[in-house]
């Protein structure tokens, strides 16, 4: 299958909001308990958390189909934070998180921020060293859901661009 990669485009919030949330559903069980991954997927039900962010200036960098439909992106912030990468679960494993990671990194350097990090899930931990990110510690945290404290944990990674 063909994609495209592109900005995010006013109508977007929607379908990325599914991509992130079948992604938490349907990858998430394969390295976090049932308690974290709806605890996860609880913090990334509104679409409008990825419209308030780009209204607040971070870019997001989408993945599409043939048809234009959102199926995997990545966020990155103005200080060469990547907070988001998300893949639909029908489009893993076709190169989508590196094309996105790629982008990214281009649009930093255009930029000229120096240095990319993230907190990587355990299950994007592998696609952002196969783009050449560094491992840092392993981060253990709660997430709070339901009025309850659910523990969570993800990993400090980091790509100086040089």
């Amino acid at each position: 299958m063909a994609y495209t990669i592109r900005p995010y485009a006013d109508g977007d919030a929607e379908a990325l909001s599914l991509v992130t949330l079948a992604a938490i559903a349907t990858i998430g069980p394969k390295g976090y308990s049932q308690e974290q991954v709806a605890a996860w997927a609880a913090r990334h039900i509104q679409p409008e958390r990825i419209a308030g962010r780009v209204a607040a200036g971070d870019m997001v960098f989408v993945a599409a189909d043939a048809e234009d439909k959102p199926v995997a992106y990545v966020l990155l912030e103005a200080s060469g934070h990547v907070d988001m990468l998300y893949n639909h679960p029908d489009h893993s494993r076709a190169g989508l998180a590196g094309q996105l990671l790629m982008e990214a990194e281009n649009k930093a350097r255009t930029l000229g921020i120096e240095r990319l990090y993230t907190e990587a899930s355990e299950l994007a931990r592998s696609a952002f060293e196969r783009a050449g990110y560094s491992l840092g510690e392993r981060r253990d945290f709660t997430i709070e859901h339901m009025r309850q404290p659910v523990p969570i944990h993800n990993y400090a990674m980091e790509k100086t661009l040089g």
